[in-house]
């Protein structure tokens, strides 16, 4: 018998088995583009918030224009300009800046969001805002509401404050469970459903945290948090959606909302 034939059998042999157990990846078909709405989503209700060019619908916190040297828009996302980088004035003071916020207000809705941030990052995006509360209590026009936490999980120190403090947490109130993040410098998927007294985090399509408002669980994360001197925090109110500047840079895109 030749002795090739064997040899080219188990060759061939091996191949089937990397054959099936690696199969070639195939498309779903094509990624939705950034910033727009499918037919589906908006026979559903959708809205943009963000139309991908302009900062129509938003502004600074306590302000009627957007802080341009510290948010811009680049590649179809609002950029927080790290600090670091923003332009000084002609009297070489730093240009103020802020958090920015939605024009209209919203009580029991569900956000979707994108984003990503940069290494040792941090950012939040913040709802069931008061403006008013914000301006009266807290400085550098920093709105006050609860916060989903953005954050690069491996780089910030604020990871090691406590698991309550790392990406997708309601920061400072609720730790995530079961969550996946994407590598740095790619985008994360956020959602947030805030209805009557019940809310929910949601990173990558999994459900990370959730809580009920006016229960003993709340009333005590409540009081363990830096929020518990603050008259009136967690009262449910119609209020704005805001990006928190924090001074690092973040990205934010497909950033729309449907209301109940």
């Amino acid at each position: 018998m030749n002795r090739r034939i064997p040899i080219l059998l188990a060759a061939a042999f091996c191949g089937l088995i990397l054959t099936a157990a690696a199969p070639p990846l195939e498309r779903q078909g094509p990624l939705p583009l950034p910033n727009t709405l499918s037919a589906e989503e908006k026979a559903q209700g959708w809205r943009l918030l963000f139309d991908g060019r302009t900062f129509a619908g938003w502004r600074g916190l306590g302000l009627d224009h957007v802080p341009a040297k510290h948010w811009i828009i680049e590649d179809g996302a609002i950029k927080k300009v790290p600090t670091k980088d923003v332009p000084l004035q002609a009297d070489g003071q730093p240009s103020a800046g802020g958090d920015l916020i939605t024009v209209e207000t919203f009580r029991d809705f569900e956000l979707r969001f994108e984003w990503k941030i940069g290494r040792a990052g941090n950012s939040g995006v913040k709802y069931n805002v008061s403006e008013e509360m914000s301006l009266a209590m807290a400085p550098n026009r920093a709105a006050l509401g609860f916060e989903y936490q953005i954050l690069d999980d491996d780089g910030h120190p604020d990871a090691l404050n406590g698991a309550n403090r790392t990406a997708a947490a309601l920061y400072d109130l609720i730790a995530p469970e079961g969550k996946k993040l994407r590598l740095l410098g790619a985008y994360n998927e956020g959602r947030i459903v805030f209805r009557g007294s019940h809310g929910e985090h949601w990173l990558n399509g999994v459900k990370v945290l959730e809580y009920d408002l006016g229960t003993p669980a709340m009333a005590d994360r409540l009081a363990k948090s830096k929020y518990r001197t603050i008259a009136g925090f967690a009262e449910r109110r119609t209020g704005a959606i805001v990006l928190q500047d924090h001074a690092d840079a973040a990205w934010f895109r497909s950033i729309r909302i449907r209301v109940f």
